[in-house]
């Protein structure tokens, strides 16, 4: 979509026939789709649709590595709102392609409360009790640094946990105590050698700040070929 627009704006005449389908694994050298239309469209549009397709393409490959991975367990690897800027939409799209889940998109569609927050409501009860008074409908989740933290969001009513930086004992351990209360997401120290091992504690979610904000783009060009 976001491709296609670029040479739409430029030209609503240009033709674009895809050879390759969303999220299918494609070898190096593979013609992705063909374009028809003004050389002035096409060469003015060139680098700005390879930039956007490079990008995501790139997002949806790291996306597609890291839910191989995981494979077989019943964890779900998520996004975060750590995105190029302008780009989210777009981005979360191809994570999504890849075969990750999307994270929350804003402030709007989720609340996570965080150690400043907890510093400013006085105590995690307080951040989870004005969370859901002024996010009626919202998810709540709660970062914690500690097992102790962990049972104070569970005891406010938390939603989510997000587990930050535990390690794999300490997960495991968290999962115990949560008894199926809330969800658990872990987060940090996450990469392809250790996501296998931190889905295995039995938490709900891993998120990856990794497969939008630190992605390495696709090597595409284009070619043109001038009909007579």
């Amino acid at each position: 979509e976001w491709f296609e627009t670029v040479f739409h704006e430029l030209n609503d005449e240009v033709v674009i026939g895809w050879l390759a389908e969303e999220g299918e694994f494609v070898k190096a050298g593979t013609q992705l789709c063909s374009l028809q239309g003004s050389a002035r469209a096409l060469l003015t549009g060139e680098r700005t649709a390879l930039n956007l397709l490079q990008t995501l393409s790139a997002t949806a490959t790291i996306s597609q590595k890291y839910a191989n991975k995981v494979e077989g367990t019943s964890a779900r690897i998520l996004d975060t709102r750590k995105t190029i800027p302008g780009l989210r939409n777009a981005q979360k799209y191809a994570v999504s392609c890849g075969g990750c889940y999307n994270h929350r998109v804003g402030l709007y569609d989720g609340i996570l409360i965080k150690e400043n927050h907890i510093l400013a409501a006085g105590s995690i009860l307080a951040a989870v009790s004005t969370a859901k008074v002024l996010g009626a409908g919202v998810p709540v989740e709660v970062e914690v640094e500690t097992l102790d933290e962990a049972q104070q969001a569970l005891s406010a009513g938390a939603d989510i946990l997000l587990l930050d930086n535990f390690d794999l004992e300490m997960l495991r351990k968290a999962v115990e105590l949560n008894k199926g209360q809330a969800k658990l997401e872990a987060s940090g120290n996450v990469s392809l050698e250790t996501i296998r091992s931190i889905a295995e504690t039995g938490v709900d979610f891993i998120s990856v700040g990794a497969l939008t904000k630190n992605v390495e783009a696709v090597d595409l060009s284009m070619r043109i070929e001038f009909l007579e």
